[in-house]
């Protein structure tokens, strides 16, 4: 399975071979028309490779900010592996909710850093939801957006270290998970939705 990583690497480099050929053309433009011929055969096969490589980004889980309100689907629960490095997720799957917790149909999927106290809340969580408990929850109390780029930074660098924010960088739009002592659960019974109120009979 290629890694998003080297889906990001494939589209940077296609497009940079596009602007380096384009760039080419444009101060040799007396060049034969057999090379020109060949410059554009090219840059026209690096447009279908970035195509490609853009398809490939559909599908994968977001590290942007979660709903305001939103019904938990289902979730998934990677825990960290020291030996290769891997910091740890915590997937979601989740719909957003209006004013009246009425659900969008248009589910999303979403990926937070993880951490122990999170990932026993959303194994709680997805427990109910298999029993017929329908749960959401708030972009809220997953933190406030208050956090910095070097505390995300040292969540990949450094799997073991706690991480200390208890948002996400607001210049970047990471979304960071809680401290792993945060108190109070991010995840409760979502309540029915509210209907409109009938018509009072004449």
């Amino acid at each position: 399975m290629i890694s998003l990583q080297s889906v990001i690497l494939t589209i940077a480099v296609a497009y940079a071979v596009i602007g380096a050929l384009l760039l080419i053309v444009l101060v040799y433009a007396r060049l034969h028309w057999s090379l020109k011929a060949v410059v554009i055969v090219v840059t026209s096969a690096f447009y279908f490779v970035s195509f490609g490589g853009m398809r490939g980004l559909l599908g994968w889980a977001s590290a942007e900010k979660l709903p305001a309100n939103f019904k938990l689907l289902s979730t998934r629960i990677v825990e960290p592996h020291s030996l290769e490095g891997d910091p740890g997720s915590i997937y979601l799957w989740v719909e957003e909710l209006d004013e009246d917790n009425r659900p969008s149909a248009v589910p999303r999927a979403f990926r937070i850093p993880y951490s122990d106290a999170l990932a026993e809340q959303t194994h709680t969580a997805d427990n109910e939801i298999k029993a017929g408990h329908p749960q959401g929850g708030r972009a809220a109390d997953f933190g406030g957006g208050d956090g910095t780029i070097m505390d995300f930074v040292r969540e990949y660098i450094t799997p073991k270290t706690i991480v200390e924010t208890t948002g996400g960088d607001s210049t970047t739009g990471t979304f960071v998970a809680p401290p792993a002592g945060a108190q109070g659960s991010v995840f409760t019974p979502l309540p029915p939705p509210r209907m409109p109120p009938k018509d009072e009979q004449q």
